[in-house]
């Protein structure tokens, strides 16, 4: 059975902090963390991940949902960067986390005759070469009449024809999870709210840490042979606790993101148009879609970006342009807004600087990992490590990521296959059934084995009637969720999938996981209470029309 990430792991491993030396240290628990933590520990180094907050609770559970090598990058010539993460993609959907990362149709609308359809097909011909063997369709050319088959919503004056092509999408915050629970299943220990307040010196040298563990207050020293800062927008922050220059620093980038439910676009495929600053895209995600991004500059609270009414003006404009009946306000159910860890470069557009990555060790013992993109973390993971291996010596074996499923992959295939068998056996329908297939892969025989011990748990959760209870339990039991926020936020997307943003299944699932996490009747209310708090204040933020004001709001309930 694969290590259970609950309250009682918790204690044993922050009980453990003070204790032997370990070989590595990473800080920072979004993907690239999570992603360097498995790496280090498949090589047989001992590992310890800290993350002040909760996995994926920063840039990592906030991106587009897309594993892509990114069109825009050929256009800037960066074809490097798009083999790289093409290669990446057909890692993801056919070895490592086929359960978590599946293909997704896009259609490119055309609207000039003749050069656009020779210069935009010849891009994603090139995009399709470059992602090799047939991980996904190829292209295929469409006239109006065919991109308006696929596509009913579009305005037909809208476009002369499109070009269809495939990536991939992603739930990002579970896949986040799930490879810190690799890594965990490899011998690492994964920490969440534990905060890195300051850094151990063993002369010039970085030799651990000193960190802060938010549940307890208590403070605790880790003693490391090296250190991996893997802090994506908070890079910076970390030149300041270091008091050592970097050679590179971190430039924030806003993207937002709005959701609508799926049955008010008559589609089927998603979209990518163009635009003035880059590319914007309607995304196929269960019951919904989602359409996003924006591209600008942020130097206010990192741990809150926040969606603007003028944020959410842009995106409606760009896609009602496309649209025979427009987007409201009104139709949207959720948003959310997440900041790119982008490397400084001499452009002034965010839209224009790199995704592309770099390892630095600017004190001995210390090694930095920044930029880069969502669906390149393994390869950034690897390169790191390399790094750290190199500093340590002896025969440390090199990356084995690249052949190494992430748990619930082994097996999800047949599962797949025996959807109904499955349904049958449990009692649940092969719609609920295949929903928990693609959250869980294989691992869904947890969830059933928790509706055998406890039947209620097949339920439908109140307020939320896409979700079990089994799965909020799951969870606490089993993915590390401390708080009603990592559950209604990351193990689900409830926040924004539901029009009240979870409001009304809060209460429910603190009254599941009360006892699973110790928690009195009065945190329990206190629970649910600073939930509902962050609702309002983020509903607030996004009334907003420029960021300070929206920062303001957001702050206003800090958590």
């Amino acid at each position: 059975m694969p290590v259970q990430l609950d309250r009682t792991y918790r204690e044993r491993a922050v009980a453990a902090l003070d204790a032997d030396e370990i070989d590595v240290l990473v800080i920072g628990g979004g993907v690239t963390g999570a992603g360097a933590a498995l790496d280090a520990a498949a090589r047989g180094l001992s590992v310890t991940l800290v993350e002040a907050r909760d996995f994926a609770a920063g840039t990592s559970s906030r991106s587009s949902k897309l594993i892509h090598g990114g069109l825009r990058y050929l256009e800037q010539m960066d074809f490097a960067l798009v083999r790289e993460a093409l290669k990446e993609r057909g890692l993801l959907l056919n070895t490592l986390a086929p359960h978590l990362v599946h293909p997704v149709p896009f259609l490119f609308p055309l609207q000039h005759r003749v050069w656009e359809r020779a210069y935009i097909g010849a891009g994603i011909a090139l995009y399709d070469t470059l992602g090799g063997a047939r991980t996904v369709p190829m292209h295929k050319h469409l006239t109006r009449t065919g991109a308006l088959e696929l596509a009913p919503a579009l305005r037909e004056d809208a476009m002369t024809g499109a070009i269809r092509y495939y990536d991939a999408q992603v739930d990002d915050a579970r896949h986040t999870m799930m490879i810190a629970r690799t890594a965990a299943e490899h011998g690492a220990t994964v920490l969440t709210r534990t905060q890195v307040i300051g850094l151990e010196r063993d002369g010039e040298r970085v030799a651990g840490a000193r960190v802060l563990d938010l549940e307890t207050g208590l403070t605790h020293t880790i003693r490391a042979r090296t250190v991996i800062s893997a802090t994506g927008v908070w890079t910076d922050d970390m030149i300041k606790l270091t008091g050592v220059d970097f050679p590179f620093h971190v430039r924030m980038s806003k993207g937002v993101h709005i959701l609508v439910p799926r049955e008010r676009l008559d589609l089927r495929t998603g979209l990518i148009m163009r635009t003035e600053k880059s590319v914007l895209f309607v995304i196929p995600w269960a019951e919904h879609w989602i359409i996003g991004t924006t591209d600008t500059d942020w130097a206010l609270d990192k741990n809150h970006p926040t969606a603007t009414a003028a944020d959410v003006r842009y995106i409606l404009d760009h896609v009602n342009a496309l649209l025979r009946e427009p987007l409201t306000r009104a139709d949207i159910v959720g948003t959310y807004a997440g900041l790119r860890p982008l490397m400084t470069g001499a452009s002034k557009e965010t839209a224009k600087l790199s995704r592309e990555h770099a390892v630095a060790e600017p004190a001995p013992g210390l090694f930095v990992i920044a930029g880069g993109k969502y669906t390149t973390y393994r390869v950034m993971a690897a390169d790191v490590v390399d790094a750290v291996a190199a500093r340590l010596g002896g025969d440390i074996p090199a990356s084995t990521t690249a052949q190494l499923p992430i748990l619930g992959a082994a097996g999800y295939a047949e599962m797949v296959a025996d959807t109904t068998a499955l349904a049958q056996s449990t009692g649940l329908s092969a719609e609920v059934v295949a929903h928990l297939l693609g959250r869980y892969g294989s691992l869904i025989t947890d969830l059933f084995a928790l509706i055998d011990a406890d039947p209620t748990l097949r339920e439908p959760l109140p307020g939320a009637p896409d979700h079990l209870a089994a799965e909020i339990v799951y969870a606490v039991t089993h993915e590390g969720a401390l708080h009603l926020d990592d559950i209604l936020t990351r193990r689900t997307r409830i926040s924004i999938e539901v029009p009240d943003r979870g409001l009304a299944a809060a209460p429910d699932v603190a009254r599941l996981v009360a006892p699973l996490l110790g928690w009195s009747v009065e945190t329990t209310d206190a629970e649910i209470n600073r939930y509902y708090d962050r609702v309002h204040a983020e509903l607030a933020a996004n009334e907003a029309d420029d960021d300070a004001t929206a920062n303001d709001a957001r702050l206003a309930v800090a958590r």
